[in-house]
């Protein structure tokens, strides 16, 4: 049987690791956890997630499955991808695509609570279907996913005990609140990467210009928070 694999672009860093975790679409990629890892950004600062392994995994009668999720700036929205052949992704074939979650200042796709991911249908209705939309009851994708309009990870976690302080900032940004930190990145209001590092309560803003930025927190269980805040 011809061999399929499939391809999700996610954003992230991959420096810290970061992945998402996506179990669904039992009829064709079986009833297993396919991992995502952030492989870097495209020209518009989206991550970019493919599965590994690389050359995919067993996955029902379809042979190997490797799956990728990306920004389709065309079009406006975070789309996930099959790749059809052996791992190019030269001609992929779209397998879902987020008609309403979609928030062009996030830098990862959004969750399946947030927004519509839409099954398409003209791909897997060939292939015996995946059962619709994307719901918590059929799939499950965490990670490094956002999950309101202000592109802000939280799964399961109390973003309230997380404050970040002085706010507008001179010099240091504070953060309290938080024991499992990893990484951090600070975005401009255009989207662009200006400050990227390894987590620290303490973080020197002193050589941004001022203006409003957002500061995402990354923990180690593959959560993220994001607060704007102001540069003197």
């Amino acid at each position: 049987m011809k061999k399929i694999s499939f391809l999700c672009l996610v954003l992230g860093s991959l420096a810290f690791g970061q992945t998402i975790i996506f179990n669904g679409c039992h009829n064709i990629f079986d009833d297993q956890n396919f991992v995502f890892t952030k492989t870097g950004v495209d020209a518009y600062n989206k991550g970019i997630y493919i599965t590994t392994p690389l050359d995919g995994q067993p996955c029902g009668g379809l042979g190997s499955c490797e799956f990728k999720i990306q920004w389709n700036n065309t079009l406006s929205r975070w789309e996930f991808l099959a790749d059809e052949g052996y791992g190019t992704f030269t001609n992929p074939n779209l397998i879902y695509y987020n008609s309403t979650g979609n928030n062009n200042f996030a830098q990862n796709p959004p969750a399946i609570t947030f927004g519509t991911w839409v099954e398409n249908t003209l791909f897997t209705s060939q292939s015996g279907g995946c059962g619709g939309n994307l719901t918590p009851s059929n799939a499950t994708m965490t990670g490094d996913l956002h999950s309101t309009s202000l592109a802000t990870s939280d799964v399961n976690a109390d973003i309230s005990k997380i404050q970040i302080f002085p706010n507008p900032v001179a010099d240091v940004i504070r953060i309290s609140g938080i024991n499992n930190g990893q990484s951090i990145q600070i975005y401009n209001m255009t989207g662009q990467l200006v400050k990227s590092e390894v987590f620290d309560s303490k973080i020197n803003v002193s050589e941004l210009s001022s203006g409003v930025y957002l500061l995402k927190i990354n923990t180690k269980n593959f959560q993220s928070h994001e607060f704007k805040f102001v540069k003197k």
